[in-house]
């Protein structure tokens, strides 16, 4: 089984920054995509960014030059630096990943969410 665990959430004004952290832990030989979404309140899950193992990343348009995603593949974690937020980035954020286990099954795995809150 594995996990993945979010941290770094939080109220912050407009302009501000959060840095968001994901962990992954448990039965993991490696990690392929590892993502974030996010989710408003009554709107569907958004991918936000992606970072595959050789360090290619996408962004959504909305966050681009703003946010940067970043992966440490020795720690098994992904993170999201947000820059320049605004209130229109108020979502929970969630952790995605495709873990191979070490019998080389591929799964995709989820982590709880962390809100982040854009606000004055």
């Amino acid at each position: 089984q594995v996990q993945l665990v979010e941290s770094g959430g939080g109220l912050v004004q407009p302009g501000g920054s959060l840095r968001l952290s994901c962990a992954a832990s448990g039965s993991i030989f490696s990690i392929g995509l590892m993502n974030w979404y996010r989710q408003a309140p009554g709107k569907q899950r958004d991918l936000v960014a992606s970072m595959d193992r050789d360090g290619n990343s996408n962004y959504a348009d909305s966050v681009k030059g703003r946010f940067t995603i970043s992966r440490d593949n020795a720690k098994n974690t992904v993170y999201l630096q947000m820059n320049s937020l605004k209130p229109e980035d108020t979502a929970v954020y969630y952790c995605n990943a495709d873990v191979y286990s070490p019998y080389n099954r591929l799964n995709n795995y989820w982590g709880q969410g962390t809100q982040v809150t854009v606000s004055s």
